[in-house]
């Protein structure tokens, strides 16, 4: 599975603080600590709070790129951060746009533009649907837009919007099927990812469910994931799924090996 590390975002204290103080040991140390880790690209967020979002992108992938050598997810609502960090990385990721009309017409230009793979939300002027056969559909309708442009299909990743499951349990299993249902879209197919942290969002066995819910989405074949490398559960469960699925071979000292690949 391909993993996007969620560690440099601003919304986190320790992150926004050191973005704030132009802290580069504190960045690079997570950015170098999440590749060992497993990680095979970082997402790289702002956050709300800071001053000036345009050189606090350029700033972070700079800092970042002087350290490790992995795709970087730009991931910014405002689109001036979002294209700066494009022209920044040298290998870049848009996370992300939804699957709103003029959010659509302003991103997936830039994802062609830059020749870059991009995140897509299913996510409408309505909000998110309630069942799979909703977000399928956005997805196919984005992936005709995406088409039109000349993006090709299996460098989209659609994420079917996991919610919180205290809030909208349903909807857990809704989501196994889109991830499932998406890969009939097009073919190639376009892959699936998921904020794998929203699912437990407000719960009190986060790490249970997190890692519960990566194993059953990896099942039901969900090609990546934003989520913690840190959290070593977590990473061992994905790691033990893949092999479970015939992904890698066994061996006695497998989650040593698949980390070192």
């Amino acid at each position: 599975m391909f993993i996007i590390g969620e560690r440099i975002n601003g919304m986190f204290k320790k992150v926004g603080a050191a973005i704030a103080n132009k802290d580069k040991k504190t960045i690079q140390d997570l950015a170098v600590a999440q590749v060992k880790a497993g990680a095979n690209a970082l997402d790289v967020n702002v956050g709300p709070t800071a001053e000036d979002p345009i050189s606090a992108m350029e700033w972070l992938i700079d800092t970042i790129s002087e350290v490790v050598n992995v795709p970087l997810a730009i991931d910014s609502p405002k689109v001036p951060v979002l294209e700066a960090g494009l022209k920044k990385a040298k290998k870049a990721i848009i996370n992300s746009t939804t699957c709103e009309q003029a959010k659509m017409s302003t991103i997936l230009p830039l994802a062609k533009k830059y020749n870059v793979p991009i995140v897509a939300l299913t996510i409408s002027e309505k909000g998110v649907p309630a069942d799979s056969n909703g977000r399928v559909e956005l997805a196919a309708n984005l992936v005709a837009n995406a088409m039109e442009l000349g993006i090709p299909t299996d460098s989209i990743y659609i994420d079917p919007v996991i919610l919180p499951v205290n809030v909208a349990q349903p909807q857990c299993f809704e989501v196994l099927k889109a991830i499932s249902e998406c890969k009939m879209i097009a073919s190639p197919s376009p892959k699936t990812i998921l904020g794998l942290s929203n699912v437990s969002q407000g719960t009190k066995q986060r790490p249970l469910i997190n890692r519960t819910y990566l194993a059953m989405a990896s099942a039901y074949g969900l090609d990546a994931a934003i989520l913690d490398p840190l959290d070593t559960e977590l990473m061992n469960t994905m790691i033990t799924a893949d092999l479970l699925l015939n992904k890698n071979i066994y061996c006695d000292s497998y989650l040593e090996a698949y980390k070192k690949v």
